[in-house]
């Protein structure tokens, strides 16, 4: 399969389709799953049009994992779950649901079950408020 740069979160990237949005820079965009396998489960993109891991510049890999550790921080200042799972998922048999490269940060907590993976969507008038604090926590990390 080659990179669909008509994909959803391509789209999202250069503003043709809605997101609740958290962060972004050159290299790196940052926005709320709208289906959430946790509450503050957030999703860093890169920017550069990549399938999967393997298709994807050293230098936007780097870039990744960077915001991704800092998103990741701010969602752990802003949220203060037990604990925190990063996941980047490639192919379909890998889990994969959206071909373009993305990290997924999930808060966790020890008393609240994970929902499964891209199954049911919320409104995003909800993941506002998340959002904000979040970002709150971004200036501060």
């Amino acid at each position: 399969m080659s990179y669909d740069p008509n994909n959803i979160f391509a789209k999202i990237i250069r503003g043709e389709a809605p997101c609740v949005k958290v962060y972004e820079d050159e290299h790196t965009f940052v926005m709320m799953d709208i289906m959430p396998q946790a509450e503050g489960h957030t999703l860093v993109l890169t920017k550069e049009p990549a399938e999967m891991i393997y298709d994807l510049s050293p230098e936007a890999a780097a870039a990744c994992i960077q915001t991704t550790q800092r998103v990741a921080k701010a969602v752990r200042k802003a949220l203060q779950p037990d604990g925190m799972m990063i996941a980047q998922f490639n192919g379909a048999a890998g889990g994969q649901t959206v071909f373009h490269v993305h990290f997924h940060i999930l808060p966790r907590s020890n008393d609240t079950k994970m929902k499964p993976h891209a199954r049911e969507m919320v409104d995003p008038a909800t993941l506002q408020p998340l959002a904000e604090r979040i970002r709150a926590a971004l200036d501060e990390v």
